[in-house]
């Protein structure tokens, strides 16, 4: 292990609680268990390097119905931490030996997850540097083509016999330093935005293939040198505005300042020490194996997870992954099966579990305004493009909830995502006709509501039909 700085933020538990409380609503122990479970990886690397080998992340078993915050909860704590990040559905795995994804293929994909993360930040890191470049390179373009004969401050004398004889510009001639200064100001003005330039263009020729390897099946990409016939990648010439081409000039020119080397080194070691591979519907994998059927492999896939979950090297295209230190988070409903269905082993390398509730009309209702990214904010701002302004009463968002709660407690309990539905169907009509309908003010009562919804949810408890 390196000494490299790894970037998990110093946040103590009450501020990772505080964070999360800002987007998610409720769920107190889920929170304080993955607070704990950040906070204790930020001690491990303050250890010296040979204690910190031997302490392990306590990975986290969530139990709770779906809709109640299970992977916001997850995503939201990869993002405190700038951590590698992967969810993945553990019914599309399948025991090695059968055809499908192998449980593997999960670490290879948090690897390929750190890669982008780390590109990222050292994109980030030389982001002013590439920009000048770009810039500068844009103005040669437009320099070229406005004065083709201007080299550095000398002009050619096209009336020279021999084309040799370099002749000082007049002193009221602007030099080559001062057009390019120029143009790169005209350009950050946007007056050549519009003005077509030439680029080199890396264009990506590799094909994909599905393959069988030693890991399982998976997507492989052929990458062969440029003057491989059968794949690599080939540069070619565009001409594009000049708007276009900046970003592309900026992207290449970071590329040449940054080494795919530190990039990949960076990144394993940040899958390896930072990685978070949230684990859902680990309950479908629970249900003890029928021997036929779909359920063929599942105990085989519980299996398969022991090692990577306890720790083993998983290779991939970037090197070698170890997993000793992944915090895994697994999650699922257990709305038919139990945690005691796992097999024992897979129990033991889960000993965190933590219990979510099912979500009350109170929490509908905090749901619906409080989050930073509240539903009926969402609304608004969509509809606000349109050029409508829609306003909710209290009642009218109390109505909403209640309603909600209802259906769940009838039907099927799918959570906070009974909201989406019941918003959806509320502003059906006024998201279809808001186009046409011009600027104007719209605001929902109780009594309106009542109008839209009652009859749908009437109908929904009753016939059990989807809502």
């Amino acid at each position: 292990m390196s000494g490299m700085s790894l970037p998990i933020e110093e946040l103590t538990p009450t501020q990772i609680v505080a964070e999360l409380d800002r987007t998610i609503v409720g769920q107190k122990a889920a929170k304080r268990a993955v607070a704990v479970a950040l906070r204790s990886r930020w001690r491990r690397q303050q250890l010296p390097e040979s204690e910190r080998l031997e302490v392990m992340p306590k990975n986290i078993l969530m139990i709770g119905p779906t809709g109640v915050g299970k992977t916001e909860i997850a995503r939201r704590l990869a993002r405190l931490a700038r951590a590698p990040f992967v969810k993945v559905e553990a019914t599309k795995f399948t025991e090695v030996g059968y055809v499908g994804r192998d449980v593997e293929s999960m670490v290879r994909e948090l690897a390929a997850v750190a890669v982008r993360l780390v590109e990222q930040e050292k994109a980030e890191a030389v982001r002013e540097e590439s920009r000048d470049a770009a810039l500068n390179a844009a103005a040669q373009m437009i320099l070229g083509q406005e004065r083709p004969n201007l080299v550095y401050g000398w002009q050619w004398n096209p009336a020279d016999d021999e084309g040799q004889t370099p002749v000082e510009p007049e002193e009221s001639e602007e030099g080559y330093e001062e057009a390019l200064a120029r143009i790169r100001t005209e350009i950050e003005q946007g007056i050549h935005d519009e003005r077509m330039i030439s680029i080199d263009v890396e264009e990506q020729s590799s094909p994909f293939m599905q393959v069988f390897t030693p890991q399982g099946m998976e997507e492989m990409g052929i990458d062969m040198a440029g003057n491989n016939p059968f794949g690599g990648s080939r540069t070619v010439s565009r001409e594009v505005p000049v708007k276009i081409a900046l970003p592309v000039l900026e992207e290449t020119e970071a590329k040449r300042r940054i080494s795919r080397t530190s990039i990949y080194r960076e990144a394993v070691e940040r899958a390896e020490q930072t990685g978070i591979i949230f684990l859902d519907e680990i309950d479908k994998i629970a249900m003890r194996s029928g021997g036929s059927g779909p359920e063929v492999s599942r105990e085989g896939v519980q299996r398969d997870l022991l090692p990577i979950i306890e720790g083993s090297v998983v290779p991939s295209k970037f090197g070698p992954i170890r997993t000793d230190h992944i915090l895994f988070i697994a999650a699922g409903a257990f709305h038919e099966s139990k945690p005691s269905d796992l097999i024992p082993e897979l129990q033991g390398r889960l000993p965190v579990r933590v219990e979510l509730e099912s979500l009350s009309e109170a929490d509908f209702r905090r749901i619906l305004t409080e989050p930073e990214n509240s539903l009926v904010r969402q609304y608004t701002q969509l509809l606000r493009v349109d050029g409508i302004e829609v306003r909710f009463s209290d009642d009218a968002l109390d109505e909403v909830a209640h309603m909600a709660e209802e259906v769940n407690k009838n039907t099927e309990n799918i959570g906070a995502r009974r909201l989406h539905t019941m918003l959806e169907r509320l502003l059906e009509d006024l998201m279809f006709a808001a186009p046409e309908a011009g600027p104007k003010t719209v605001e929902f009562t109780c009594a309106e509501v009542r109008e839209v919804l009652g009859p749908i949810v009437r109908n929904a408890i009753k016939s059990k039909t989807i809502l």
